[in-house]
């Protein structure tokens, strides 16, 4: 039964997106088999007056607005593979929104008192109407007990269980489109819809959402371009999110671009200096920066809401960003192939001076523009695109802070016009590359690997004079101990090397 219920879905929903020739759309004809190409016009009989609305992504992004949570999500990944849709079909979907009609305030009440375990007014001196409600859940502007202006985000009442009937239904889908639309795989559909589902499930615990935005607020104090509200604890819950109160306008109200006293520059660069210090400085970063999400005070002061979309760089791929990036400001486009090499995201059997060869065919065309028209994003989508000529498997945590960085981009110059992003990110990338490439730093990062190193020797010299079973022990322990000796040295030496240069 639970099949057929999925099964009958996702007809409904396939109804839904032919009706506004968003399933096969006419803007792809052109790529089209012959038998797909007919198949695709046999649908669009079918049609209705929204399929003469907008573009192809706008036409999308509307269906799956009505199709729910679950949908709104999946259009949101979507919206990540720039390198596989096209970025003007990208940014359509990147503009999603999942506002909806809020549910009572009494039915609201009622969750948090069965969250919290306790009455609201143990926790709260006043509770409103709500001030958003999005598929998931609703805010309500709340006061503290000690008269702090707050907010609290409750989830919607039954919504877990539309996610899983629903996430059923997607999870069809993409089993369906990766066993019977061989086109379609270099998109790894299983594996889409599994992250899909994946982050939602993560977004239904409001706990986690608190931790991450506890933890952005540490890393964003670090330095002056943005900040985010501090978390409640005691009104925090699985389901229940209580946040002090974002002080500003929400960017997306007109009225927030026209207070008096307001450096739109300054407000611009602070947002994509943000984001980079997140990214390379932290390895955390808010992967869900629109306007909505952002609210600004005179002179330049943003702060940022909603933490359910966390992107995450480990060290090498917070060197990979840092590096490339600074790599093209400099035109240096063999050590650009050489960190793709070094990084292991290009095979070693691949050409590095064609692989050079094609970063300059993206590079060049960027210095030949001015700076108003240069977008960081879309040079990595590009780099994206011809990194696969090469074999190269993109990691998810770079897709998603690709799509961010375009999002960044686009908030920036909607604020200044004119804004120069490649003049706002250079000094948090030159202050990476000053504190990460440095001599000190290089020696003290061959300082901790030949401690590993040592650590790893002890090891190996424990279990070699450990005998197996059922195996005679061995007596020879001297290549064990001449290892070990080698590493004390080689870390002696290392250590020096960074006094010496401190």
């Amino acid at each position: 039964m639970g099949a057929l219920a999925s099964f009958a879905r996702l007809i409904a929903a396939g109804w839904i997106l032919v009706r506004a020739d968003a399933l096969a759309p006419r803007e792809i004809d052109p790529i089209l088999p012959v038998g797909p190409r007919a198949l695709a016009r046999a649908l669009r009989i079918f049609s209705g007056p929204a399929s003469r609305r907008g573009r192809a992504g706008e036409r999308l992004a509307r269906c799956l607005e009505t199709l729910g949570p679950v949908a709104i999500k999946f259009g949101q990944f979507l919206a990540t593979r720039a390198d596989i849709f096209g970025g003007l079909f990208c940014e359509d979907l990147s503009r999603l929104k999942d506002r909806l009609a809020p549910f009572p305030t009494a039915e609201a009440r009622a969750e948090i008192e069965r969250g919290l375990g306790r009455p609201l007014s143990a926790i709260f001196a006043s509770f409103e109407e709500p001030i958003a409600a999005a598929s998931l859940a609703q805010a309500h502007r709340v006061t503290l007990l000690d008269g702090r202006p707050g907010a609290v985000k409750v989830l919607r009442p039954g919504i877990e269980a539309r996610v899983a009937r629903d996430g059923a239904a997607l999870k069809l889908a993409g089993d369906i489109i990766g066993a019977w639309v061989p086109a379609a795989r270099r998109l790894e559909p299983e594996a889409l819809v599994a992250t899909v589902l994946r982050t939602l499930q993560l977004e239904l615990d409001l706990r986690l959402e608190a931790a991450g935005a506890d933890e952005l607020r540490v890393a964003m104090a670090a330095d002056p371009y943005m900040r985010a509200p501090r978390v409640i604890w005691e009104g925090v819950a699985q389901r229940v999110l209580t946040l002090e109160l974002a002080q500003g306008i929400a960017l997306s109200d007109p009225l927030s671009l026209q207070q008096p006293g307001l450096d739109r520059r300054g407000l611009a660069d602070n947002l994509v200096r943000a984001f980079l210090a997140q990214a390379l400085d932290h390895g955390v970063f808010h992967a869900d920066l629109h306007e909505g999400n952002l609210f600004v005070e005179a002179p330049a002061i943003l702060t940022a809401v909603d933490f359910g979309i966390i992107g995450r760089l480990g060290p090498g791929e917070r060197r990979y960003l840092a590096e490339i990036l600074w790599g093209f400001l400099q035109r240096d486009y063999p050590r650009v192939a050489a960190i793709h090499f070094d990084a292991g995201y290009v095979r070693a059997d691949q050409d590095r001076a064609a692989f050079a060869q094609a970063l300059r065919a993206v590079g060049e065309p960027v210095f030949g523009r001015t700076a108003t028209n240069l977008s960081m994003g879309r040079l990595l989508a590009q780099l994206f695109q011809i990194t696969a000529l090469f074999d190269m498997r993109l990691r998810p945590e770079l897709v998603l802070l690709q799509k961010t960085m375009v999002t960044v981009e686009g908030v920036a110059r909607v604020i200044d016009p004119d804004h120069d992003i490649w003049a706002a990110a250079e000094p948090v990338v030159r202050r990476w590359i000053a504190r990460e490439l440095s001599p000190v730093a290089r020696a003290r990062s061959l300082a901790r690997d030949a401690f590993a190193a040592v650590a790893a020797l002890a090891r190996l010299a424990e279990r070699e004079q450990e005998p197996p079973l059922l195996i005679p022990a061995r007596n020879d322990t001297v290549t064990p101990l001449l290892a070990f000796a080698c590493g004390v040295v080689v870390a002696a030496l290392a250590f020096a090397l960074t006094v010496l240069v401190r």
